[in-house]
């Protein structure tokens, strides 16, 4: 174990994510809904957004990385998001690859069908008026 270099610096978890951990995990069993929900909204999204001829990385998972490539489009792109009330937010490099500029779009079970609605629809207007897409 003295040799191994994942357990030179490994140390416990502060308690209060060790706790909070612990109730997420709780909640979780608790109410099966919440993990139905988030995939219905990360289906619904991903779906949705690659239709209208964005570039996603293909995958089942909530965060949504939508490729811009280019690190300006993805900062102005995140912007004029920001000034229609959708909070996301764009990587460039030294974060990402070069010319692997995104913005990333966290899903959760909290969303309401109306909520991803009215996000994928201002990314369109925004894709567009940005030229990303048609």
């Amino acid at each position: 174990r003295q040799k191994s270099r994942p357990y030179l610096f490994s140390n416990s978890l502060v308690p209060i994510i060790t706790a909070t951990t612990i109730k997420v995990i709780d909640r979780l069993e608790k109410n099966p809904d919440l993990l139905n929900r988030l995939r219905e909204n990360t289906t619904l999204f991903r779906d949705k957004i690659s239709s209208a001829g964005f570039s996603i990385i293909p995958s089942s998972h909530p965060i949504v990385p939508i490729m811009l490539f280019d690190a300006k489009i993805a900062s102005e792109f995140a912007n004029r998001l920001l000034g229609m009330g959708i909070y996301v937010i764009s990587f460039s490099y030294p974060v990402v690859p070069k010319e692997k500029a995104r913005i990333r779009v966290q899903l959760s079970a909290q969303h309401s069908k109306n909520d991803i609605l009215k996000a994928i629809d201002a990314f369109i207007a925004v894709g567009r008026e940005l030229k990303v897409i048609d």
